[in-house]
């Protein structure tokens, strides 16, 4: 048997100051030390991983997404609404921290795989702006509503106790389990006795439209700057106005929500409608405010994220059009300039 070569034994390492495999490799190029070499990689993981079938890892990569961006989330409103007296267990700030922190584990963790949608508004976005193959979309509508479903089991069932005692203290009261602040609401949000329809549909309206062109312009390869702090701003914004902001999100918890409280999750004060179909049509709305009104596809292709429809040809044509609608304006204004001089 092969004796392995001391300096590639592994208790070498306990003697040298070479960087550990992990997320040092992330590191690497901001950091002077090396990071020791990985084992190389079998055929057999190649072959495992070329025979699973990408639509399926693009499902597990979306329900896995959205159950890490959901379950922080309903979490800490759980926190929150058991502990309604004592502030240092939960607050309106934990509660946006938590979406924010849960939708950027999300993304670092699965858009590499499926591209990080977690939304059935943006997924139907991508497919009408971006040119998303449609046939991906119902499955990948599916696998979100799936992840949010999953982590409104898992809430249930981690707090199970908690929240049988708080709903036999509002049963007793002559409250019920569905309401805002109640049981059921940890896990989907349901409207104050004295909100009406319209005003509810308003706002989430906007607040959907609002998350919505933040997110577009987040994934504008010609953009740098991206931000999963803009679902933090608008629970801290509209939280005591009721808003649900994506549709997987509302109907996975709100499905929970009725295998455990009752059919009531759907019924009550006739909500449900607008917050599980609102986000579709607004942020449609403002993805094509930003498509037709911001959006710059000649420095899309200028970072080389895209290329023209008709190739290098094609876009040196548009440039030379460009150019030429450029000179003519600059002349027409110097002899406008010149005739007002006289």
């Amino acid at each position: 048997m092969a004796q392995s070569s001391p300096s590639n034994h592994p208790l070498r390492q306990l003697h040298t100051h070479d960087l550990e495999l992990g997320a040092t490799e992330a590191i690497q190029k901001h950091y002077s030390r090396h990071v020791v070499e990985a084992r190389p990689v079998s055929q057999r993981k190649l072959d495992f991983e070329h025979s699973r079938p990408r639509w399926l890892r693009e499902m597990m990569a979306e329900a896995t997404g959205v159950f890490f961006y959901v379950f922080p989330g309903i979490a800490a409103v759980t926190t929150f609404t058991l502990n309604k007296e004592d502030a240092g267990f939960g607050s309106l700030l934990q509660v946006g921290f938590a979406f924010a922190f849960g939708i950027a584990f999300a993304i670092i963790t699965c858009a590499s795989t499926s591209g990080g949608h977690f939304n059935p508004a943006i997924t139907i976005c991508f497919a009408t702006w971006q040119g998303f193959p449609w046939k991906k979309v119902p499955y990948y509508i599916f696998a979100q509503v799936f992840g949010a479903f999953m982590a409104g089991l898992l809430l249930m069932g981690m707090y199970w106790e908690q929240l049988s005692v708080y709903a036999e203290a509002t049963r007793a009261a002559g409250d019920g389990v569905v309401f805002n602040g109640g049981p059921a609401s940890v896990l989907c949000a349901f409207p104050s006795a004295n909100q009406s329809l319209g005003y509810l549909f308003l706002i989430e309206f906007f607040v959907d439209s609002y998350i919505g062109i933040v997110i577009w312009s987040a994934l504008d390869p010609a953009n740098p700057f991206i931000s999963p702090q803009t679902y933090a701003c608008m629970i801290w914004g509209f939280a005591d106005v009721t808003i649900s902001t994506n549709l997987a999100r509302d109907l996975g918890t709100r499905i929970v929500a009725a295998i455990f409280y009752g059919g009531e999750a759907f019924s009550y004060h006739n909500y449900s409608w607008i917050a599980i179909l609102v986000n579709i049509p607004a942020t449609l709305f403002a993805t094509g405010y930003y498509e037709l009104l911001m959006r710059d596809s000649l420095q899309k292709i200028g970072r080389g994220h895209a290329v023209h429809e008709r190739g290098e040809e094609g876009l040196t044509l548009h440039l030379t059009k460009t150019r030429q609608d450029i000179e003519r304006g600059a002349t027409a204004a110097i002899e406008k300039n010149g005739t007002n001089g006289y």
